[in-house]
């Protein structure tokens, strides 16, 4: 399964782990992802989405137990 959120692209770093003996070991950093029921493109679908983007506002969560139309502000 792939780890990037579908909304940004954000995806596993990776690096080393390094010692007080400078001893490298690889590493990988992974995405706090979260998976959402969201409005994508007019229908409701679960998707896999970093925090930093649901923080910012990016993902529009869709509603539980009703069909939601979004109403022209």
């Amino acid at each position: 399964m792939a780890q990037r959120c579908d909304v940004c692209g954000k995806a596993k770093l990776f690096g080393n782990n390094v010692s007080h003996a400078n001893n490298a070991t690889k590493r990988v950093w992974h995405p706090n992802l979260q998976r959402v029921r969201a409005q994508v493109e007019g229908q409701v679908k679960n998707i896999k989405v970093c925090t930093k983007c649901l923080k910012a506002g990016k993902v529009m969560k869709a509603a539980r137990g009703r069909r939601y139309v979004p109403v022209p502000a």
